[in-house]
């Protein structure tokens, strides 16, 4: 088999694993229905999150990045290690057949063909895929990931920050073959986060709450209230029963004035 052919091979089978909508398919099992009529549309664990379920987005982020990582370590244990030359940079036969499946995985992510070519943002893709691959990369990308998330507590400002500062780690820590597999998927990212980058600089990006939502704080100001409306019923009870007494004491008087009236006319 010829090394274009095993390439093609590790890129099909990339892809087709890639595509598989793990999101979607979380979602319908659960009972959410269709995950892309809810928030942005997306398939991805930030759009599973608007669920409310906290556990489902996290079981989506594993999984999908499951994918992309498996698909790049398949393709380099069914590989020879063979030397090769790619681009004039020196590699290994197996190297480049996983970098070549874990690429077009992210790349099925993003475009899956089940799904009309409407995927996700390939953030978890590609994270799985640089762990398998480089996984002093991966992580480093983890800690700025959760730093500027933790800062900023913008999910998007801290997927474009660690996945922009990929390339650059790798170009300086790692072999340059991986740089250049790396960088086309960053402007991926990039580019599919166009329209966060958008809400970014009008202020409209959603923040990530790290507190609960809770009712209860306005449940005491209910039940101040509720005291303060009794004793104002209770008050005009009061005014309407005096009323009738003021109307019967004039009556009297009244009444009393004319029998001595008349008594004096006697």
């Amino acid at each position: 088999m010829s090394e274009a052919t095993v390439f093609f091979l590790s890129g099909i089978g990339g892809y087709f694993l890639g595509s598989v909508p793990f999101g979607l398919f979380f979602c319908y099992l659960c009972g959410y229905g269709d995950i892309r009529k809810i928030g942005s549309g997306n398939i991805g664990a930030t759009n599973v999150l608007r669920t409310g379920n906290k556990w489902l987005a996290l079981l989506t982020v594993i999984f999908d990045a499951f994918k992309a990582g498996i698909a790049a370590w398949i393709a380099f244990h069914l590989t020879s290690s063979k030397e090769m030359y790619l681009c004039g940079m020196p590699t290994s036969f197996n190297i480049v057949a996983a970098l070549v499946a874990g690429s077009l995985a992210v790349i099925g992510h993003n475009f899956p063909i089940w799904l009309k070519f409407r995927g996700g943002k390939g953030v978890a893709s590609a994270f799985g895929f640089i762990l398998i691959m480089t996984p002093k990369i991966a992580l480093f990308a983890l800690g700025i990931w959760l730093v500027t998330a933790f800062i900023f507590r913008y999910s998007s400002l801290a997927a474009i920050t660690a996945a922009t500062l990929v390339p650059l780690f790798t170009f300086f820590y790692e072999d340059p073959v991986y740089t250049l597999f790396y960088t086309p998927l960053v402007i991926l990212i990039l580019i599919r986060h166009h329209a966060n980058f958008a809400r970014l600089f009008k202020g409209e990006e959603s923040k990530i709450s790290f507190k609960k939502k809770t009712t209860a704080a306005t449940k005491p100001a209910v039940s101040a209230k509720a005291p303060a409306a009794k004793t104002q019923k209770a008050a005009r009870r009061k005014t309407t029963t005096k009323k009738p007494a003021t109307t019967k004491t004039s009556a009297g008087k009244s009444q009393t004035r004319k029998k001595a009236a008349s008594k004096r006319e006697k």
